[in-house]
C-alpha cells in the first residue's frame, strides 16, 4: 500500500524536470519583459518631457488646445493620414503581388524598382515635385510651345497627398511582400481545387491571409504621414507636425509640447483601431514542415494592363524624381562649379570627395541602428505574438506610438534628459543610436510581428517536447523562419535612418556629418545642384540593401 502511494524515482525525476523548465520558462518571460521594458522606458523619456514642459503653463497649454485653429490642423492631419494609408495599400498590395508570385516580365527588377522610393527623403521629393508641376514649373515650360500657360497649383491637400502616398507606400508593400513570401501554396491550390478562379481565390483566400502584414504597413504609413515635416512644409499643408516646428522655431515651446501631446493622444487612437480590426484570427499554418514553392500564376490578358500600372507607380515615384535630381547635378557640372568652404575655391571634384566621410558615417550609424532596432525589437514581438496580455500589448503599442513623433521632439526630449540627468551621454553616439531606436523600432516590430503570426505554435512545441531547451527552440526554428521579417524590419529601420535630419542634427556628436545633414543644408542656402549629389549618393548606397533581398529571396523561393 506504502509503495504504491510512494511516487517512483523515475516519476519524482520527472517531475523536478517539469519544474525546472517551468521555472526556466519563468525566468524567460521576465528576461523578455525586462527587454521590452527598457525600451518602454527610451520611449517614455518624450512624453514626460512634454508633460514636464506643459505642466509650468496650463492656462497657456489649455488656451492652444480649445483653438478653432487647432480643431482645424486636427483635421488636416487626421484627412491627410487616412486617405494616404488607403491609397498606399491600395497601391502596395497588388504591385507586392505581381512582383513575387506572377509572370509579369523582369518582375524580379520591378521589385526592386518599386521599393526604392523609400529612399528619398520627403523634403527632396517634395521640393522635386513643386519644381516640376508647379503653374510655373518645368513641366509647364515644356508644355509652353502648346499654349500651355499656367498648370493648376498643386500646393495644399493635393500635392501632400500625392507625395506622402508615392514616398510611403513602400512601408505596405515590403511588409506584405515579405507575407506572400512565406504563403503555403496549398491553400491557393485548395481554393481552385473547389472552383474558385484566380481572382476569386485572391479575393476569398489570399488577401485575408495578408491582413496582419496589410495592416502592420498601413499602420507604419499612418505613423509616417502624421509624423511628416518636409513634405508638408514644402507644399504648404498645416498639419500638427508643421505647426510644432514652427513654434519651436519662434521659442513657444510650452505651445508646441501641447501640440505634440495632441499628437500622442491621436496616435493612442490610431493604435486602438489598429488593435480591434487585427482581432484574434490565426494565421499560420496549420502543418508541419517547409512550404512549397509557389508557381507564378498566368496573368494572360492582364499582363500588359499590369506591366503599365508598375511602370507609372516606378515613373512617378522615382525616375521622375531621380531625373529632377540628375537635371540639376548636370546643371552644376555645366557651371562654373566653385563654392566658398572655409574661404577657400572648393571645385567639384573635391566637393565630391568630400562626401566620402558623410557618406561612411551614414551607413555606419543606419546599420548600427538598424542592428539595435531589430534586436530590441524580437522581445516585444515575441511578447506580443507568443505571450499575449495586457503588459504584451501595452509594450507594443508604446512602442508604435513613438514613430508619429516629429524627430524634433525626441530629440529635443533626450537633449533635455541628457542636460539635466545624463550629461556623460549628451551628444554622444549612444544617445543618438537610443533616439533612432525610438523613433523607427516599430518598423522592426511590424514586420517581424507579421512573419511570427505566420509561424505555427505546433512547431515550437514539437521542438521542446524533444527536450530542447527554449533558447535552442527559438535559435533552430523560430528565428530562421522569421528571418525574412527580420530582414524587411532591418532594412526598413536602416532606410529610413540614412534620410533622418532632426534627431542626427541635434544629438549627433561635434564634427559628425551625413548625407542628409548635407542634403538639408544645401536645400536651405537653396544650392540644389550642390544638394543632388548627396542625394543621389543616399539613393544609391540606400538601393543596394533592396537590390540584395530581392536577388535573395529569388534564391530561396
Amino acid at each position: 500500500m506504502n509503495a504504491l502511494a510512494t511516487p517512483s524515482a523515475r516519476q519524482q525525476t520527472k517531475r523536478r524536470i517539469w519544474h525546472f523548465c517551468g521555472r526556466l520558462g519563468s525566468s524567460q518571460h521576465w528576461i523578455l519583459l525586462g527587454c521590452a521594458a527598457l525600451v518602454g522606458a527610451l520611449v517614455l523619456l518624450v512624453p514626460a518631457y512634454l508633460l514636464i514642459r506643459m505642466s509650468g503653463a496650463w492656462a497657456e497649454t489649455w488656451e492652444t488646445l480649445v483653438k478653432p485653429h487647432t480643431l482645424t490642423v486636427l483635421g488636416n492631419t487626421v484627412g491627410l493620414a487616412v486617405a494616404v494609408t488607403i491609397a498606399a495599400a491600395v497601391i502596395a498590395v497588388p504591385i507586392a503581388w505581381l512582383t513575387t508570385h506572377t509572370d509579369l516580365p523582369g518582375r524580379r527588377v520591378w521589385a526592386i524598382l518599386t521599393a526604392l522610393p523609400l529612399v528619398i527623403p520627403s523634403y527632396v521629393f517634395a521640393y522635386l515635385f513643386v519644381s516640376v508641376h508647379s503653374p510655373k514649373g518645368l513641366l509647364q515650360q515644356l508644355l509652353a510651345p502648346f499654349g500651355v500657360e499656367r498648370l493648376p497649383p498643386i500646393y495644399g491637400f493635393p500635392g501632400a497627398f500625392l507625395v506622402l502616398t508615392l514616398i510611403s507606400y513602400p512601408y505596405t508593400l515590403l511588409t506584405v511582400r515579405a507575407a506572400i513570401a512565406r504563403m503555403d501554396p496549398a491553400l491557393l491550390e485548395a481554393a481552385r481545387s473547389l472552383g474558385l478562379s484566380p481572382g476569386e481565390a485572391f479575393r476569398r483566400v489570399t488577401l485575408p491571409y495578408l491582413r496582419p502584414a496589410i495592416l502592420a504597413g498601413s499602420l507604419l504609413v499612418a505613423l509616417y504621414v502624421l509624423r511628416d515635416f518636409g513634405a508638408v512644409t514644402m507644399l504648404q499643408y498645416s498639419t500638427f507636425t508643421r505647426i510644432i516646428y514652427n513654434r519651436y522655431l519662434s521659442y513657444q515651446m510650452d505651445a508646441a509640447a501641447a501640440m505634440a501631446f495632441v499628437l500622442v493622444l491621436l496616435t493612442a487612437v490610431v493604435l486602438l483601431l489598429e488593435w480591434r480590426a487585427r482581432g484574434n484570427s490565426q494565421y499560420a499554418r496549420v502543418a508541419v514542415g517547409a512550404a512549397r514553392q509557389m508557381r507564378p500564376t498566368t496573368l494572360g490578358k492582364w499582363k500588359w494592363p499590369s506591366l503599365v500600372f508598375v511602370a507609372s507607380i516606378v515613373l512617378w515615384a522615382l525616375i521622375l524624381p531621380v531625373g529632377g535630381l540628375l537635371y540639376w547635378f548636370w546643371r552644376g557640372l555645366n557651371q562654373d562649379w566653385a563654392v566658398r568652404q572655409a574661404g577657400a575655391a572648393v571645385t567639384i571634384t573635391q566637393y565630391l570627395a568630400s562626401l566620402l566621410e558623410p557618406a561612411w558615417n551614414s551607413l555606419s550609424v543606419a546599420a548600427m541602428g538598424a542592428i539595435l532596432a531589430i534586436v530590441f525589437a524580437l522581445p516585444i514581438t515575441i511578447l506580443a505574438v507568443r505571450r499575449p496580455g495586457r503588459a504584451s500589448s501595452f509594450f507594443e503599442r508604446l512602442t508604435y506610438a513613438s514613430f508619429a513623433l516629429p524627430g524634433i521632439v525626441v530629440a529635443l526630449a533626450y537633449v533635455f534628459f541628457g542636460v539635466n540627468y545624463a550629461r556623460p551621454l549628451y551628444q554622444t553616439m549612444p544617445m543618438l543610436l537610443a533616439a533612432y531606436v525610438v523613433l523607427f523600432i516599430p518598423q522592426a516590430v511590424g514586420a517581424e510581428r507579421a512573419s511570427l503570426m505566420q509561424v505555427p505554435p505546433s512547431m515550437e512545441e514539437a521542438g521542446r517536447s524533444l527536450g530542447k531547451r527554449s533558447l535552442t527552440v527559438f535559435r533552430r526554428i523560430t528565428l530562421p523562419l522569421v528571418r525574412p521579417g527580420i530582414i524587411v524590419g532591418a532594412i526598413l529601420v536602416f532606410l529610413t535612418i540614412m534620410k533622418e535630419l532632426p534627431a542626427t542634427l541635434i544629438l549627433s556628436p561635434l564634427g559628425f556629418n551625413t548625407l542628409a545633414v548635407q542634403v538639408w543644408s544645401n536645400i536651405g542656402e537653396a544650392f540644389f545642384a550642390r544638394a543632388a549629389a548627396p542625394t543621389l549618393l543616399l539613393v544609391l548606397f540606400s538601393s543596394l540593401p533592396l537590390a540584395w533581398l530581392t536577388l535573395r529571396g529569388k534564391h530561396e523561393r
